[in-house]
């Protein structure tokens, strides 16, 4: 598949590495958990929302699903606006967590198309109403910064966008409590 300024195998190679360099800057272990917004309209140059692109979803969920595999990093996808911005993850990650799990199933037009690839992709589909992510990539401004760890950071990536869609990404951190006499490490 073309679309308007780039193919298919270079957008899943730059979201490759964008999400590689995002797991090392952000340091994510096994059991972290990493959200991901992404307008599969906007990859395409389209307007959010106006242009949904189902089989860039699919192969998108299929290149991050065996990247993510290997780290042992659990993956949340975020929805669009239609469905509240809710986030689609496994079961046992929700349950885990504690979560508060919401009855929907995305389709393309009312969740996204990655999100939509993602549910039919799981064993145990779950849709979180919300969640607090250790780190997340946001591809085509879907507002992903709900669903982060109170204390988010920006990370600048060496990829600045992914087809015609802008990304942002973030790692977040504990907060930092204490008055002047805190130390925040051992040295």
């Amino acid at each position: 598949m073309k679309t308007k300024n780039m193919d298919m195998q270079t957008m899943l190679d730059d979201l490759e590495r964008a999400l590689t360099e995002l797991i090392d800057i952000s340091l994510l272990k096994a059991g972290d958990v990493l959200v991901l917004g992404c307008s599969t309209s906007e990859m395409v140059g389209e307007r959010i929302g106006q242009g949904s692109a189902p089989d860039i979803g699919e192969a998108m969920i299929h290149r991050i699903m065996s990247l993510l595999q290997p780290y042992g990093i659990h993956l949340a996808t975020q929805c669009c606006e239609h469905l509240n911005r809710a986030l689609v993850l496994d079961q046992e990650v929700l349950r885990n967590h504690g979560w508060p799990q919401v009855q929907v199933v995305p389709y393309p037009k009312a969740g996204g198309s990655l999100s939509s690839a993602y549910y039919r992709k799981l064993f145990q589909p779950a849709v979180a109403e919300y969640i607090q992510a250790d780190a997340g990539l946001d591809i085509g401004d879907t507002l992903i910064g709900m669903h982060l760890k109170p204390v988010a950071i920006p990370v600048r990536l060496g990829i600045k966008q992914i087809g015609s869609a802008h990304i942002t990404a973030a790692r977040t951190r504990p907060k930092l409590i204490g008055g002047e006499r805190a130390k925040y490490s051992m040295d």
